[in-house]
């Protein structure tokens, strides 16, 4: 079988002049690279690696924001004969030094990062470094433009059997020690599947923002582009994102609820919600007003759009629909290269994740887990055979810690994960995920965590949007109004719940959990764990007021 690399190849003799990747360089300025100049520099890295005379299959690490040099790092290591080991840009120096050591790095690439002198002591001084386009001022090592002007380019085509090994993916660590996925280039190639569900071609647009380290954006995105040669531009900055995706303009945009929210809440800061839904259904202006917003957004361009990593809102979904926007939700692991469920373009199902994609096996065990058997399957856990064992069974099922159910039609809904339940005083177990979905659902709540062990009830930490806790600040007839507001929603929410199940109380928090904080995982999941330990010397006093909405 053809491998990416083999992929590469043809696009470099057969649209050599075609324009392949765009990066942002700073005060509104990108530079654009055809396939023979992009290609050109990988096959120049490619050669500089393998001068270095390590054993084939060593493992070099990339640690960078995406960027158009992440991609060409990896296709230089996979030339070079080598394995490519991702990390988070966002990881503490702890945990880049524990994934360096444990993967026995022996090269890494340090490219576009922030708060790089807080990180850059995780990273051992026997490791060898190359400093990429971008890097922060205090990145050590050889310059990547340097490297590339001074080497000739790797001649020939080099292979790689599909079983080789291709990359280890460290999980993102909601809970203990990162574990190194395996992925051989066969497993990686799974991500084709992309291709003709999304209806891929080259004359595809996407922006590339989501880590690179985490298999979302490597096997939804860099994969099936480098097998169809489609256009590919990269984000700037946060704070020039919107920017970046007008520039784009992509055809095909996925990304994680927390982000679709965030989008939903902007507008809503342009023109209040009651006001925007009257003009939504008129049909004379509704498509002139949704229009005028997706343009403004830099996605009046979308024809496919998904959402993954974390149950969305059924009413989010359909807000997006109203627009013109059917969001398809996407389902999968670190363990499965993402090759698991996902809705299908033009069958629109709130609440439902949609079917198994191609070659994939599925079954809900007795407990309600998940179990799932891709073409994206890992190869195991890197020196870790007892931990692969526990995950990967003799069938070739992975056990996906997630609770699951499936319609008639074979579409998958998440519900939980399964050691995610809690027990509650009165021996009850609930379960958080639905309920934070209820409470996600209303547009003043941006992130919410319900928790309760061991309490009468169970009780949900929420944060609000940023308008929202903007406007708190020192003005009480606000305060007074979003207390109502989120009193109302509790006695909605309660009432389509079981009584072990209803909310005690609210708890609306000043702060935002952010990845930064260590709140949330790399991808933006709630880290459930460091949530409640943060807050658990507060909730025997929360439990002792009289009100029911409290302000912490």
């Amino acid at each position: 079988m053809d491998t990416q690399l083999d992929a590469i190849y043809r696009h470099e003799k057969d649209k050599a002049s075609r324009v392949w990747l765009t990066q942002p360089v700073g005060g509104g300025r990108v530079v654009d690279l055809t396939f023979a100049e992009a290609i050109g520099q990988a096959r120049r890295i490619a050669a500089f690696l393998a001068a270095k005379g390590y054993p084939k299959g060593s493992r070099i690490s990339i640690f960078s924001k995406n960027t158009a040099h992440w991609f060409l790092a990896d296709l230089a290591i996979w030339m070079a004969g080598h394995v490519t080991v991702p990390i988070y840009p966002t990881l503490a120096a702890s945990s880049i030094r524990q994934i360096l050591e444990h993967s026995e790095v022996r090269l890494i690439f340090t490219g576009k990062l922030d708060g790089f002198a807080a990180m850059e002591p995780g990273i051992p001084e026997n490791i060898e470094r190359v400093r990429m386009p971008l890097a922060p001022p205090l990145a050590k090592g050889e310059a990547w433009e340097e490297i590339v002007r001074a080497t000739e380019p790797m001649r020939g085509d080099p292979r790689r059997d599909p079983d080789e090994m291709a990359t280890i993916v460290y999980t993102s660590g909601s809970t203990g020690t990162p574990k190194g996925a395996v992925h051989s280039f066969r497993s990686m190639c799974a991500g084709r599947v992309w291709i003709d569900h999304a209806r891929m071609t080259v004359d595809d647009r996407a922006l590339s923002y989501l880590p690179l380290a985490h298999v979302a954006e490597r096997g939804v995105l860099e994969t099936p582009n480098f097998f169809v040669g489609f256009h590919v531009f990269f984000a700037e900055s946060l704070e020039t994102f919107v920017t970046d995706l007008r520039r784009a303009r992509p055809t095909f945009f996925g990304s994680v609820p927390r982000l679709w929210l965030k989008f939903q809440s902007g507008v809503f800061e342009k023109m209040p919600e009651k006001r925007l839904s009257l003009l939504l259904k008129v049909p004379v202006v509704r498509r002139l007003v949704a229009r005028k917003i997706l343009r403004g957004l830099g996605l009046d361009a979308v024809r496919a759009a998904f959402c993954g990593s974390a149950p969305v809102p059924e009413a989010l979904l359909g807000w997006y629909a109203s627009l013109g926007i059917e969001i398809a939700e996407i389902y999968g692991m670190t363990e499965n290269w993402a090759v698991s469920h996902a809705g299908r373009l033009g069958e629109f199902s709130p609440g439902w994740i949609g079917g198994k994609l191609a070659g994939v096996e599925d079954r809900i065990t007795h407990e309600g887990e998940l179990l799932v058997k891709s073409p994206g399957n890992m190869v195991g856990y890197y020196l870790e055979p007892a931990l692969t064992a526990e995950v990967l069974d003799a069938e070739g099922f992975v056990h996906t810690g997630d609770r699951g159910e499936l319609d008639a039609r074979g579409r998958l809904r998440i519900t939980g994960r399964v050691k995610e339940l809690f027990k509650t005083s009165k021996g009850k177990y609930v379960a958080p995920s639905p309920i934070e979905n209820d409470l996600l659902a209303h547009p003043l709540i941006e992130q919410a965590c319900v928790s309760g062990s061991g309490m009468p009830q169970p009780f949900a930490l929420v944060v609000l949007s940023p308008s929202a806790r903007a406007s708190l600040a020192g003005d009480k007839a606000h305060a007074d109004a979003v207390r109502a507001e989120v009193k109302a929603l509790r006695a909605e929410i309660n009432a389509a719940l079981d009584p072990h199940e209803q909310l005690d109380r609210i708890v609306v928090v000043s702060d935002e959990w952010t990845i930064e904080n260590g709140l949330l995982t790399p991808t933006m999941k709630l880290k459930r764990s460091a949530i409640e330990a943060k807050y658990a010397p507060q909730v025997e006093g929360w439990y002792a007021e009289r009100e029911h909405i409290l302000f912490a």
